[in-house]
């Protein structure tokens, strides 16, 4: 059920970077002179920062319980399933209809829950990141015109126009860095912290290319 969670992270992740950049003001005009790009994995950055990493444990934590619930019901009708399979041929006919119809009333609670659990869970995370996004994006606007870049490209899309970039133009690390400091989270135990091919796509400098039409 972890794994659930996990992948709603990423689906609200796919539409943070737009709603920040729609809540952000708009960046002042470019200097005139030689263009200077970088690149930055947005996902993974919000993903990486303490706070990220903060919260996304606090929601594990909060759904932990009802993940377990839903883990018992299903092992539970695993087991009656298994045992009515076994038992068919010496049960009497009304005994195996009652059992089939205990099993099915189970299986249907069980995806209400789930179902529920999937919509609670999409809001909360899609909510979490959105906020953090917005913030994370701010403070990547200003590290990207402190430094003087001119254009910032998300590599992390699967639709990103970028093929290839120089380690040295991506500033994913640097931005999280900034983060980090201005938000004050300290980061968390090493035991507890999410591995970060479960919270986020890894850094890359190439990015996939866009699948053909």
């Amino acid at each position: 059920m972890n794994r659930s969670l996990i992948i709603a992270f990423m689906l609200a992740s796919g539409m943070g970077l737009s709603a920040a950049a729609q809540t952000s003001p708009a960046p002042a005009a470019a200097p005139a002179g030689p263009v200077k790009i970088a690149v930055v994995a947005f996902q993974a950055a919000v993903a990486k920062t303490n706070e990220g990493q903060r919260n996304y444990a606090e929601l594990e934590k909060k759904y932990a319980p009802k993940e377990s619930q839903l883990k018992a019901l299903n092992d539970e009708i695993e087991t009656l399933t298994k045992q009515l399979q076994a038992q068919g041929a010496t049960l009497s006919d009304a005994e195996r209809v009652s059992r089939a119809k205990t099993i099915d009333e189970k299986k249907k609670s069980l995806e209400r829950s789930a179902g529920d659990l999937r919509t609670d869970g999409n809001q909360e995370i899609q909510q979490m990141y959105n906020t953090l996004a917005s913030k994370v994006y701010d403070v990547m606007s200003t590290y990207a015109q402190q430094q003087g870049y001119t254009l910032v490209l998300d590599i992390s899309q699967q639709q990103s126009p970028v093929l290839y970039a120089l380690p040295s133009t991506e500033i994913t690390q640097a931005v999280v860095d900034a983060y980090n400091v201005k938000s004050g989270v300290a980061a968390p135990p090493a035991a507890a912290a999410p591995k970060p091919t479960a919270t986020a796509p890894k850094p890359s400098t190439t990015a996939p290319k866009p699948a053909a039409h």
